[in-house]
């Protein structure tokens, strides 16, 4: 009876979907480092603060299903003109992509993990700024569905600029 298809049913080892995979497999803390160049002094100055944060993501393909994604996150506080700290996390972690077209594999890998990934980087850069002896600074959500999209925009406009000589690229993805 095992052998029978029953109502036209598939047996069961035939039955498991191929779909797409998405799985979290490390993450991990790849660089860090915290810098307050004008301390002890710095903690004296009066004014307000001047806090500029840069993002970037580098994505490394480890195998067919398999991909290192890191968020990196400098938040640069001067104050006065003088830079009072410079904090800096690379939050990394290798993902499981598999069954996935290529847009919707770029997309994932451009929204998705950096979505996993940034909690774990501004609790970490927040950690270094307190331990540095500054108050705490609250990172704001990012929206990476919107910074992706920026980032499709910039590559559609370098592609058709490509044709022309002499054009400069708009900035970095």
């Amino acid at each position: 009876m095992s052998d029978e298809i029953l109502n036209g049913a598939a047996p069961l080892a035939d039955a498991q979907p191929q779909g797409a995979t998405f799985t979290v497999e490390k993450l991990y803390v790849k660089d860090l480092s915290f810098e307050a160049p004008n301390a002890p002094q710095v903690f004296n100055e009066q004014g307000q603060p001047d806090l500029q944060m840069k993002l970037n993501q580098k994505v490394q393909r480890l195998s067919d299903n398999a991909f290192e994604v890191s968020l990196g996150i400098t938040l640069t506080c001067t104050i006065n003109g003088r830079t009072a700290y410079l904090a800096e996390v690379e939050q990394a972690g290798v993902f499981g992509l598999g069954g996935f077209e290529d847009h919707i594999l770029d997309a994932m890998l451009g929204t998705q993990c950096p979505n996993i990934l940034y909690p774990y980087a501004s609790a970490a850069v927040g950690q270094l700024i307190v331990s540095g002896g500054f108050p705490p600074f609250p990172m704001q959500p990012i929206n990476f569905d919107a910074l992706y999209g920026e980032t499709l925009r910039q590559r559609a406009a370098q592609q058709a600029g490509g044709e022309l000589a002499n054009t400069e690229t708009a900035g970095n993805a």
